[in-house]
């Protein structure tokens, strides 16, 4: 079972709080945290893209890194774990990221993919001038798919000639192209339309897990993903999101996690609540819909799992036993604490990465 990092590109990672770790993001604090995941045998490291943050009495998410640039550093300072930028298809043409991709590529060849991020928060686009309107939250995922295809084209051929309601090209070229002239997709559609884009075009799907410590809670979304794979016959995995908290003791780590929680910042999340509420068209289960948080939540609703080494080590062994989880991909209160806590307290008791 593959292990990863979700990397805090933005300052305080993910939990909206006013007591949790309070940073800011940078090259050195995220080359010591991908370095370190390394060491300890995970997989890859994946880092979002975010271009306008929540504000609040922490200034949630307003000060981020880009993810490409971010992750060209980090390839030129790992030798074996695999790592993915985000791409906003909204702010970035496929030619350019497909380029960009490539030219990762050269620096760590066959270590590198891309997350197709189809934008969910006005606020982001508006600011420069490239919100679409709100027909975008409809038609998202008809664009993603053009991008995907005129990057492959691209990657595979050289050359792509696509003609598309949102892309045209005219001999658009590309050399050299990736060293296996393949380059992963990465996905994080939660409703049935967003399953079906990665069942056609993306290699792996982000699957939310909701709720604390119910590992399980994600079996059915999981399944969704594994039936629209297989009626595109394609081979496509859940990478499992989650949030660890972990401590000594069950007692130890539910005592954190209540002081997070107990100081939420209110400001940041109804921010964050408007931007969600914007789409009225979205499914129940689109990402939109399940960020969108309740009052006092503080982290997304992000599936957390809280307890000591030995119960959180047990809980990812649940996961890991979920039909179509192919990875889990892990968020920490504290980043360096965390993953060092999870090489070496939590990782030798998984039966999933014995």
């Amino acid at each position: 079972m593959d292990i990863g990092v979700f990397i805090p590109i933005g300052n305080n990672g993910w939990l909206i709080s006013k007591s949790s770790p309070q940073y800011m993001p940078s090259f050195e604090l995220n080359k010591a945290i991908v370095q370190k995941a390394e060491e300890h045998g995970l997989d890859f490291a994946l880092s979002m893209i975010k271009l306008k943050g929540f504000g609040g009495e922490t200034e949630f998410w307003d000060h981020c890194l880009e993810s490409f640039t971010l992750m060209a550093g980090l390839a030129a300072v790992t030798e074996r774990i695999k790592l993915y930028a985000s791409t906003p298809i909204l702010a970035l043409h496929p030619a350019i990221t497909a380029r960009m991709a490539t030219t990762v590529d050269s620096i760590a060849p066959g270590r590198f993919g891309v997350n197709i991020v189809t934008g969910w928060a006005p606020g982001e686009y508006s600011q420069m001038g490239l919100w679409p309107g709100d027909d975008h939250f409809g038609n998202r995922y008809d664009r993603a798919a053009e991008y995907v295809t005129v990057m492959k084209e691209l990657w595979h051929d050289g050359v792509s000639n696509f003609k598309g309601e949102f892309y045209t090209l005219d001999d658009c070229v590309l050399s050299p192209g990736p060293a296996n002239g393949h380059i992963d997709i990465v996905a994080a559609g939660q409703s049935n339309t967003g399953m079906k884009f990665s069942a056609e075009h993306a290699e792996y799907n982000f699957i939310l897990g909701s709720g604390v410590n119910t590992p399980l809670a994600l079996s059915d979304t999981t399944a969704t993903l594994v039936e629209a794979a297989r009626e595109t016959g394609r081979d496509v995995g859940a990478l499992s999101l989650f949030m660890v908290i972990a401590d000594e003791t069950d007692e130890a780590a539910q005592a954190k996690w209540k002081d997070y929680h107990d100081n939420a910042d209110h400001a940041a999340l109804a921010y964050m609540a408007g931007e969600t509420a914007t789409d009225t068209t979205s499914e129940g289960s689109s990402t939109a819909r399940t960020i969108s948080l309740p009052e006092g939540a503080v982290n997304f609703n992000m599936g957390t799992l809280v307890g000591s080494y030995e119960t959180v080590a047990a809980m990812l062994d649940e996961v890991a036993g979920v039909t179509g989880t192919k990875g889990i991909m892990l968020v920490f209160d504290d980043f360096l604490e965390g993953i060092e806590n999870f090489g070496t307290r939590i990782q030798p008791l998984m039966r999933s990465r014995s």
